[in-house]
């Protein structure tokens, strides 16, 4: 077994080993209160190293994928072909195609951190000890419902000594060579595009367990987003609509205020005027959600393959591309919303005779004006808000994640509110023209022009400011929109019947 192999010492460590049992022995601190590095003892460079020879069987240096499917086979742990490639490519920082002593101590240490957050998650009585009760309600809080017999056959398969409970030494060796990369328990703490709505439609969809994929548990997430998004939308709308009237209408010579914006949007109509465009904001939330996830779930079959979760680059290809296919499906929902948004009092009687008049004075290619930048905004504002936020998270668990996984609220707030502040940020100059594209026919004389002429128009009269257009009222919103949105969400979970932690 691995933990046999763990706690023998060997004539022969590599110095560096040596040099660091011997230092770590001396000193106490650097003993782990939680039972110490992988093997429970402060010489564990020493131990890992015992380990390694052991799977080393051509004595190379390094352990490739035939070494660790030989050499684990003699301790009695078999892994397909596919989890030990997994366990090489985490681990394998030159890329050389193996594991050399210090990336195997690196993915070892690694690994465990996130063994142990599992562990401390499933202990719920922080006993020390994993007992069926406690995998059972684990497990329904992940949407699957087990018998005792079920859980206690899990617990056999990990219990050595037939206490029919599961220690972290027991934990820890049943698991420490297998190769989970994403933390079910990680995932569902740390939730991301759903909760946070701001009123954008490029973000990438959320992950979903398997266990939440095959009990439905899916679709209540994605009701409680979709929930969530509308009231928050709602709340921030005259924001929104501040945003699109400086987008379109300011410029050097009408340098439209915040307060001023308001103060014209109540003379013209009212204070309900402050909430036009957004009855089609809300409802294209819906039929954009599902596509998305629909989409988003069969790209993940052709990027990741056989995984159950994705790599961030990988999230950052299946989530554009499931992006662009939704938007591509709602877009005439965006031009109209835009419209409706611009209108005057009485320009249109609802949203129906607003498309009316445009597909009779404009053609049907008016629904798709705009829609060049509009894709190719989704790539920036995804691929930094996805990096943004996997960076924070990953600072935080690393330095913070004792204990348990889970960040708490303020945490998750924060994190989403910067992640999404800073993929607006970048993609803010796409979404200001394409809202002018969309608005070309609703601004009098506007000649028709091309995204490209676009740009060069607003960098030539309003210089590079005038591609920031309408930023402020949109930072303005970002704050209220994730927090109310994240209140409805959890509301909605209880309501639903989703398990929260």
């Amino acid at each position: 077994m691995v933990s046999s192999v763990l706690c023998r010492c060997v004539a022969s460590p590599p110095p560096e080993a040596a040099a660091a049992a011997s230092s770590s022995a001396s000193s106490p601190a650097s003993v782990d209160p939680c039972g110490g590095a992988v093997c429970g003892g402060p010489d564990h460079r020493l131990r890992l190293w015992s380990l390694f020879q052991t799977l080393d069987v051509n004595r190379d240096g390094g352990l490739c994928v035939n070494d660790l499917a030989v050499g684990l086979g003699r301790l009695g742990l078999h892994r397909t072909e596919g989890e030990l490639q997994k366990i090489v490519q985490a681990g394998d920082k030159d890329l050389d195609g193996q594991l050399d002593f210090e990336e195997f101590v690196h993915y070892l240490q690694d690994h465990e951190k996130k063994l142990r957050l599992v562990f401390k998650s499933l202990d719920k009585k922080n006993d020390g000890r994993i007992d069926a009760q406690e995998i059972m309600q684990s497990l329904r809080d992940l949407g699957v419902k087990i018998s005792e017999q079920q859980a206690e056959k899990i617990l056999k398969s990990m219990d050595k000594n037939g206490t029919m409970t599961i220690d972290w030494n027991e934990w820890r060796d049943y698991h420490l060579l297998h190769p989970v990369e994403n933390i079910p328990e990680i995932i569902l703490y740390w939730k991301h595009s759903t909760i946070f709505d701001v009123g954008e439609n490029l973000t990438v969809p959320d992950e979903f367990t398997v266990e939440e994929r095959q009990t439905g548990m899916w679709w209540r997430h994605l009701v409680a987003g979709g929930g969530a998004g509308a009231v928050s939308r709602t709340c921030t709308a005259p924001l929104d609509r501040l945003k699109v009237l400086m987008q379109v209408h300011a410029s050097r010579s009408n340098n439209m205020c915040i307060v001023g914006g308001f103060t014209q949007m109540i003379r013209e109509g009212g204070a309900k005027s402050l909430w036009r465009g957004n009855g089609i904001n809300v409802l294209k939330i819906a039929p954009e959600s599902a596509i998305k996830f629909m989409a988003y779930e069969q790209i993940k079959r052709l990027v990741g393959s056989d995984q159950e979760t994705l790599r961030i680059h990988e999230r950052l290809v299946a989530g554009s591309l499931a992006g662009a296919i939704a938007q591509s499906s709602i877009y005439p929902m965006e031009v109209l919303k835009t419209r409706m948004a611009l209108r005057k009092t009485g320009q249109y009687s609802g949203m129906l005779d607003c498309a009316r008049k445009i597909l009779a004075r404009e053609g049907v290619a008016a629904f798709y004006k705009g829609y060049v930048p509009n894709m190719l905004g989704i790539i920036p504002y995804a691929g930094i808000d996805l990096a943004v936020y996997e960076t924070l998270k990953n600072a935080w668990l690393q330095r913070y994640a004792v204990n348990s996984a889970d960040p708490g609220v303020f945490v998750l707030l924060a994190c989403g509110t910067m992640s999404s502040t800073c993929g607006q940020l970048a993609s803010y100059p796409l979404a200001l023209v394409r809202t002018r594209m969309q608005a070309q026919a609703s601004i009098e004389g506007a000649p028709e022009v091309t995204m490209s002429s676009l740009f060069r128009q607003i960098l030539r009269t309003e210089g590079a400011f005038g591609l920031y257009r309408g930023l402020a009222p949109n930072f303005m919103k970002v704050i209220p929109a994730v927090s109310i949105s994240y209140v409805v969400y959890e509301n909605l979970k209880i309501t639903l019947g989703v398990q929260s932690r």
